[in-house]
């Protein structure tokens, strides 16, 4: 007999045997029971979720004639003869291949013919998205009425590309993602049955990597078993075989990362590329890895979330203690970006080195999300230097002071909008109320005021500055009515949105200054800054 692959070996025959979709199994054995049976119906979902087998198991158990709990008997008359190929009412259509109206019209003159064995003639086709649109309408009016004897099952891995009048006249089933334990626990089973000698750690690995199809973790499992054939199977064999790496140098490379240790980075980075991993996968897996690590931190464990073992979940909390919510982000989103550049990449060691250069070392890092993280940085610096401050300070003595005669607040008068647009020239100024140690200085000094009409002042920001502008709001405020010395009202307002108003208003672009002071000149003053205090203590 003629090997077989795992997957078609193992492929489930009865409802039984059916892995992680427990909801369609039981809807369909319940119409197979009550004799319910509709006319067509509708698989979706990802590769390997079961989608054909379900098909193929349901096919066979509605032509059975005594079914067992919903399943197909396999000892009447009807289940041998199709068991032994001789039974022509199962029909299976790749729609890949046979996409055409002509192949649709093939099947609307079949439908009229009843049965050679069994009730039912049950088309199943497969990749039915790939139809076009001729054949679909073709479809339609036999799909809506068709012979008593005849079910249509068409499976389809992307359901938005099917008309909305084909969906309608089908019972949709939406086939999930297989858990990694679930796809674990089948492939020890299959293990034992093989007598293979395999770690579970690796049987783990293999489950996750699958990425919830079980196809492809017996695929993957089978390549190792072929790879590593009369050896015991282990996690590091399997991550040898993949390209991938231990997660152990995920958690080391987040840790130099976030420990800004560019020569540790580096370090890793070699010995990702002396061991042969694949510099994609590890991209691809430090990107999961750092969300898992998002996941953990904001979910306080969130083992319904993160599926892993207990003692994996207890290390990725530990760590995601010590990192910020937004620096995590951070990581995504450039881990997120290297990855789709190293796709087209012959030089992907370089990219990996220097994107995870510009994660350790902040200052390398000029994008929105880097500037707010130099002023995070400097703040938790101003900080600290206050709470130095305080400490070091002699006490003060405490006067009783003569009671305060109650002051009422005197309102300032509203400016008008020629007092308003001439604070456009006095933006510099109103910068310098700031102070030259506060973080608000920093912020607005790369922003600028801008007047279109009426009495409201703008401030008009750069791109990416909106959080840091907005935080400091009251502190420009107040700057703004010192220097007008009138209450002025004031918006914020992006450049792009500016200009936009401007040309509805004027029919023209507004008239901005050349250069917006750079934002890193501006951090290197306040850094000078704070080591000069430094000095001086």
């Amino acid at each position: 007999m003629s090997y077989l692959a795992l997957y078609r070996k193992y492929r489930p025959y009865i409802f039984d045997d059916v892995v992680g979709q427990g909801h369609i199994v039981r809807t369909l054995k319940n119409q197979i029971n009550s004799h319910r049976v509709a006319h067509a119906y509708l698989f979706s979902g990802s590769r390997g979720t079961g989608k054909t087998s379900i098909a193929k198991i349901f096919a066979r158990a509605v032509n059975c004639e005594e079914p067992v709990n919903g399943s197909a008997c396999g000892k009447c008359e009807t289940c041998k003869r199709i068991s032994d190929g001789a039974g022509i009412n199962i029909i299976e259509i790749d729609a890949a291949s046979h996409n055409g109206v002509d192949n649709i019209r093939e099947i609307n003159e079949e439908v009229k013919y009843t049965p050679a064995v069994g009730k039912y003639k049950v088309y199943i086709i497969d990749e039915v998205h790939m139809l076009s649109t001729g054949a679909f309408n073709a479809l339609l009016k036999t799909l809506e009425e068709p012979p008593a004897h005849v079910i249509f099952i068409l499976a389809t891995t992307d359901p938005q590309k099917i008309p909305v009048t084909i969906l309608s006249r089908c019972q949709r089933f939406d086939f999930k993602r297989i858990s990694a334990k679930e796809i674990e626990e089948t492939l020890i089973s299959y293990m034992q049955t093989e007598k293979i000698d395999i770690e579970e750690k690796a049987l783990a690995y293999i489950a996750r990597l699958a990425d919830g199809g079980m196809r492809d973790a017996l695929s993957i499992l089978e390549q190792s078993i072929s790879f590593y054939f009369g050896e015991t199977i282990t996690l590091d064999k399997v991550l040898y075989l993949v390209g991938a790496v231990d997660s152990n140098i995920l958690f080391e490379m987040i840790d130099a990362i976030a420990g800004k240790d560019a020569t540790k980075v580096l370090e890793l980075c070699e010995e990702v590329n002396r061991q042969g991993r694949s510099m994609r996968q590890f991209v691809s897996d430090l990107l999961e890895h750092s969300r898992n690590l998002l996941v953990a931190k904001t979910t306080k464990g969130g083992v319904e979330v993160l599926d892993y073992s207990l003692e994996y979940i207890e290390a990725l909390k530990k760590q995601a203690s010590d990192i910020s919510t937004n620096e995590l982000m951070r990581y995504m989103k450039h881990l997120s970006g290297l990855e789709y550049e190293m796709r087209t990449s012959v030089s992907p060691r370089i990219l990996l080195e220097v994107a995870l250069l510009k994660l350790s070392e902040v200052q390398m890092d000029s994008s929105p999300e880097g500037m707010m993280t130099k002023v995070q940085l400097l703040e938790e610096k101003l900080e600290k230097l206050m709470q130095e401050g305080l400490s070091v300070a002699a006490p003060v003595q405490v006067v009783q002071a003569a009671p305060k005669k109650e002051i009422v607040p005197h309102k300032l008068p509203e400016a008008v909008p020629e007092e308003v647009k001439s604070l456009r020239d006095k933006w510099p100024q109103i910068v310098s109320k700031l102070g030259t140690t506060s973080a608000a200085r920093t912020v607005y000094a790369t922003a600028e005021a801008g007047y279109i009409e009426g009495d409201l002042l703008y401030i008009v920001y750069r791109k990416g500055m909106e959080a840091g502008v907005n935080k400091y709001l009251d502190e420009i405020k107040e700057a703004i009515n010192q220097v007008a010395g009138k209450e002025v009202k004031v918006r914020t307002i992006s450049a792009d949105d500016y200009a936009n108003k401007s040309i509805e208003t004027y029919g023209s672009s507004p008239k901005l200054s050349e250069e917006v002071q750079d934002i890193s000149k501006v951090l290197r003053n306040v850094q000078s800054k704070i080591n000069f205090n430094i000095e001086v203590k």
